[in-house]
């Protein structure tokens, strides 16, 4: 069995893989020259607790279940976390309809101890924070998710299992019996395929024949960090009421696994799926982003939300200004550059963001087609489903 892409995810699954079978033989290729590299390694490390997602959705149902399993995965294998709580907070009228909302999916999905709150248990909670309204999700923390993944490499790699870096330019080709994994130094042919490649997975998803939708199209997510001597700030994740027609959970603040306080995300459409130089322009992602239909039809649904994203990519002061709404003593002057991420995005040809975890099946192989956040809390919930898929395959 060959999975490819060393994230969060195709660790998780090659894990789970070995764990189910004994003599499985799972080799994992990457392109990069180290495992996490890409969404995996380059997020704020939040464990999100399912408070967003629609009920009965995957992502509702495995991030529930993973973000458990991961507190307890970590407990188990030394792994620091912190519980230390998100708010999701309201600053004016017209968002308490979008709160009620949330609060009723978190209920739904049974998130551990989330509850209503007003402004004045608001600041008990984050003293330098306001608003008018929250929900209070103490189940939500963070880790440092590069570290999880080297754990679940690590555990693969106990049960006889292998991870090759640096194994970039793979192809996949159907066979009677098997599938054929082309790559740099050769061929190796397997019993099946798992396509964890992020960013890349449509192309390799639809090289096996799966369908062209949805496209990968990449978002820019760009951070500032506080100074430490204003880290007192926030005390954990401090987060806006998110517009309901879109999958992204706005700029918020929250204090890593490490201390950091990070401040962002952006999301800015971008002309690489590996854009973490603003800069950076690949001519074969950008060509496949402008001539997807889907990436027109939302840029006309969503030209406001788009342009108003441009002022925080372009100043910080515009983007620190974006925050001082739910913490009103922030200042320029207290913030320095940070990391930045690029989120592949899957969107249909019709201009809608898929909002729920995709995987699709081709002859041979299983595709992950779309796993944006909360896919790293899901990580482990989410393998198993991966990997009955692939079961199927093996059998």
């Amino acid at each position: 069995m060959v999975v490819i892409g060393a994230g969060i995810v195709g660790l998780a699954t090659a894990r789970e893989l070995v764990r189910r079978h004994d003599d499985l033989r799972v080799v994992v290729l990457e392109r990069e020259s180290r495992i996490a590299a890409h969404q995996s390694g380059r997020t704020s490390g939040v464990i999100h607790a399912g408070v967003y997602y629609r009920p009965g959705s995957l992502k509702a149902r495995l991030c529930v279940a993973g973000s458990r399993e991961l507190y307890s995965y970590c407990n188990e294998h030394g792994i620091p976390t912190a519980r230390n709580g998100k708010l999701i907070v309201a600053t004016a009228d017209d968002e308490l309809e979008a709160l009620d909302e949330l609060e009723r999916r978190g209920q739904a999905n049974q998130v551990p101890g989330l509850r209503r709150i007003e402004a004045e248990e608001l600041r008990e909670i984050e003293p330098h924070a306001t608003g008018i309204a929250a929900l209070h999700s103490p189940a939500t923390g963070v880790v440092d998710f590069a570290r999880v993944a080297a754990s679940f490499a690590a555990e693969l790699e106990r049960r006889g299992g292998r991870v090759v870096t640096g194994c970039a330019g793979v192809s996949l080709s159907a066979e009677a019996k098997s599938i054929a994994i082309d790559h740099p130094t050769g061929t190796i042919r397997a019993a099946a395929a798992i396509c964890c490649a992020g960013a890349w997975s449509d192309r390799l998803a639809a090289a096996c024949g799966a369908p062209a939708e949805p496209r990968i199209i990449p978002f820019r997510g760009a951070y500032l960090r506080l100074k430490p001597e204003r880290r007192e700030l926030v005390r954990g994740s401090i987060y806006p009421v998110p517009d309901p027609d879109l999958p992204f959970l706005g700029m918020h603040l929250t204090r890593r696994i490490d201390n950091e306080v990070l401040l962002g995300p952006s999301a800015l459409l971008v002309g690489a799926r590996d854009a973490y130089r603003l800069e950076r322009v690949s001519p074969r992602d950008l060509a496949e982003t402008l001539t997807w239909p889907g990436t027109w039809r939302l840029l006309r649904d969503h030209w406001h939300t788009a342009a108003g994203e441009l002022g925080p990519a372009a100043s910080r002061k515009a983007f620190v200004g974006e925050l001082r709404r739910f913490v009103p003593e922030l200042r320029a002057a207290d913030v320095r550059p940070g990391p930045a991420g690029v989120r592949a995005q899957a969107v249909a040809r019709d201009g809608s963001l898929v909002d729920d975890f995709v995987v699709h099946r081709t002859e041979r192989a299983v595709h992950v087609r779309n796993a944006p956040s909360p896919a790293a809390t899901s990580s482990l919930a989410l393998a198993r489903v991966i990997a009955d898929e692939a079961n199927e395959l093996i059998e």
